[in-house]
């Protein structure tokens, strides 16, 4: 690990400012951290599954040669070892304090206020679910069968719906409208695109799940497994939280997730607090339960990016044990998932840095968008529950999208 990058100078910019600065191409990432644009590529990072994080430290300090300052590298890596990727050190790279508070916009919906942003890309969609709703459901079947036999005790079967507009989706506008709702969401926006495509390709989305993260010395991971529809009636999600609690199916779900996570970070930090149970994370679509993990590295430890890659696929997202539980949904999956439940942010020359699962998203080339949800099975699942947890969690997307309804 090379000696620590100077520190970063404090954010000119408003959180509102670099939202409406986004353009096609653009690399967006906001938090409860803070804002980060980038324009430009300066570098792109090659390196193999396992092998980013160096591959991201070599350009890193290959940038500080070339007269970069504080360079970062920014990007996406999708789900399987074999996917790709789509990592860069950029040209320019601009900061803003969290969205929210003061720094929005005087005109702009802030959380709490009654309203709420119109939905962007006013399209009259067609919608393709891949695969139809049964054949998910029995894909759901086959799973608790398969775990019912022996080995396999998770697996995260995942579903697509493909929308294809009359009018070209707008990302900025799209990309707004999921900030404004969930200030404090994860928010990306990522140039996914390959040579041949025959238009650009975003990756763009608010992921509510923070795979890791680190500040100095600092390390965090927030995993959650065990969901429930966000009704918005005060009585109905009262009840939906107190049946997460108790439910012994989720329970048991978001155990192997937050074991998995702690059992990995341990291999690296000092230190590790892990909380005895789970608490209720609340998104504007889903309730969560939720276990918040810190840890300390000593000097010259892992960059954020080692530990994202030592940590995924998270049961979260994929199952127990990880190479059945991927072989598994290779086999039931009809689409590949490409950077669905990947992982997308950022790291900069001191290892600080910031990465999140790659979910509440679509990939969004002009006139499309596919959009990606999925459910853990664990024993005990009912194929219609999570059929219904799949189409509660394509709500975000779809409400931004002004397709409500539509799953």
């Amino acid at each position: 690990m090379s000696s620590p990058a100077p520190a970063r100078p404090r954010p000119v910019h408003r959180a509102a400012d670099l939202l409406a600065a986004y353009l096609p191409g653009s690399f967006y990432y906001s938090s409860a951290r803070g804002v980060l644009l980038a324009d430009g590529v300066h570098a792109h990072v090659r390196g193999a599954s396992g092998n980013r994080a160096a591959a991201a430290a070599e350009a890193l300090e290959a940038a500080v040669l070339a007269g970069v300052a504080n360079p970062v590298v920014v990007g996406a890596i999708g789900f399987r070892p074999d996917s790709g990727s789509s990592l860069i050190v950029p040209a320019v790279v601009r900061r803003a304090e969290a969205p929210g508070g003061d720094s929005w916009t005087d005109g702009d919906p802030r959380p709490g206020r009654e309203e709420t942003p119109r939905p962007v890309n006013q399209n009259p969609w067609a919608v393709v679910p891949r695969p139809a709703p049964e054949v998910y459901a029995e894909s759901v079947r086959e799973a608790v069968d398969l775990i019912a036999d022996g080995e396999l005790r998770k697996v995260v079967l995942a579903r697509a719906l493909d929308l294809v507009g009359e009018h070209s989706v707008s990302v900025r506008e799209l990309l707004r409208d999921l900030v404004v709702r969930d200030p404090a969401a994860h928010a990306f926006a990522v140039d996914v695109s390959e040579p041949g495509d025959p238009a650009p390709r975003t990756l763009v989305g608010a992921s509510p799940e923070l795979l890791v993260s680190r500040k100095g010395n600092v390390v965090t991971a927030n995993p959650l497994a065990g969901s429930r529809r966000r009704t918005g009636d005060p009585a109905r999600d009262a009840q939906a939280i107190a049946e997460l609690r108790v439910s012994e199916k989720d329970l048991n779900e978001h155990a192997l997730v937050a074991a998995q996570v702690a059992e990995v970070l341990g291999r690296y930090c000092t230190e590790l607090e892990v909380p005895e149970k789970p608490e209720v994370m609340g998104t504007p679509a889903m309730w969560h339960l939720s276990t918040r993990i810190t840890g300390r590295v000593g000097p010259g430890g892992p960059s954020s990016l080692e530990l994202a890659e030592a940590l995924h696929p998270t049961p979260a997202v994929c199952g127990v044990p990880v190479d059945l539980a991927r072989d598994t949904i290779a086999r039931l999956e009809p689409e590949d998932r490409g950077y669905y439940a990947g992982l997308v942010g950022w790291t900069d020359l001191a290892g600080d840095g910031e990465w999140v699962v790659t979910i509440r998203c679509a990939e969004v080339s002009d006139k499309t968008a596919r959009l990606f949800a999925g459910a853990g099975v664990v024993a005990g699942s009912d194929p219609a529950a999570e059929l219904a947890e799949t189409s509660a969690k394509f709500g975000t997307l779809l409400r931004a999208l002004g397709a409500e309804g539509v799953a």
